[in-house]
């Protein structure tokens, strides 16, 4: 015997729908980052998208004296410049966004179509932009540094007396270091098994674990092969002789740091094109402002037996 289908007595969920207004939320798109490295940086405006980096030739051959109450000749001196110096061009970072002008017509509410696409596109491009930083063949972080100023783990897993290594290859104000997220937690383990649980500082509104005093800046850029990562030690800031990021100032259409946005019109379509261009580079003042650790293991896991 079946049971009788209970009558509705009341409006349903599924009808009541039709005139209820959905709560929308802007686009959300998980690849966005905090982009903490490019909020750590020091932006130096570059004219003309060239950056000439002057070094000293050999500071060694400066010779001066302290000198003693007598007449004796005080030493003669000049300070030599590399006649051939790096220079650092810009590199640009570009995307055209497309959108029907039907669909930003009468599709923007509460939304507006164009807004979004271009904002969205824009965090693709800076994400890009620090990735660039670490990474580039040319200007890159990681393939900016001095064979003295790289170091291997001693057992893999990077811990405190690696660290320490570090410190001692930037010992000039160091500014923070740099890794995967894999990496630093990879160094926590390390600390636990210690028992040297590594402080906390506040930066940018988030918590992040130091070590020395320095803290140790994520950013997922920074790529895992294999089970191996690298973990940098940075010195930021042209007054401080460090690393410092350049950028074009005083574009068209400008949006933020060496960011713009322009239109480019509506085609015959009646599509119309946005084009978005970043302009970096980034520069290390001396071998010293930088340092690497390799080989830095990322899935050693260890047991705990407490009392």
């Amino acid at each position: 015997m079946t049971e009788d289908t209970p009558q509705q007595t009341s409006l349903g969920d599924v009808a009541a729908r039709q005139l209820a207004n959905a709560t929308k939320s802007a686009p959300q798109m998980s690849a966005i980052t905090p982009r903490w490295l490019t909020r750590a940086m020091q932006w130096v405006p570059v004219e003309a998208g060239i950056f000439r980096l002057n070094r000293v030739k050999d500071a060694s051959l400066i010779t001066v004296d302290c000198s003693a109450r007598d007449e004796r000749v005080l030493p003669e001196t000049y300070v030599g410049y590399e006649e051939q110096p790096r220079e650092y061009m810009l590199s640009a970072v570009n995307s055209v966004v497309d959108i029907h002008t039907r669909i930003a017509h009468l599709y923007s509410a509460p939304y507006s179509q164009v807004s979004e696409q271009l904002r969205l596109t824009i965090e693709i491009i800076k994400e890009r932009q620090e990735s660039e930083l670490i990474n580039n063949p040319e200007y890159g972080l990681l393939n900016n540094v001095a064979p003295s100023q790289r170091i291997t783990t001693r057992a893999g897993a990077p811990t405190p007396d690696d660290l320490d290594e570090l410190l001692a290859k930037v010992w000039k104000e160091p500014g923070f270091f740099l890794a995967h997220p894999a990496a630093i937690a990879a160094f926590g383990r390390e600390c636990t098994r210690r028992g040297v649980p590594p402080p906390t500082v506040s930066m940018f509104g988030s918590q992040f674990i130091t070590w020395r005093g320095v803290p140790l800046i994520p950013s997922n850029k920074i790529e895992i092969v294999g089970n191996k990562t690298n973990i940098l030690l940075i010195r930021t800031g042209q007054a401080r002789q460090g690393v410092i990021g350049l950028y074009q100032p005083n574009l068209p259409g400008e949006q933020s740091i060496g960011l713009s946005v322009r239109f480019m019109g509506i085609n015959h379509k009646a599509i119309a094109s946005y084009l978005i261009s970043l302009y970096c580079s980034l520069a290390v003042l001396t071998d010293d402002a930088l340092a690497v650790l390799d080989g830095v293991e990322v899935d050693r896991y260890h047991t705990y037996n407490y009392p």
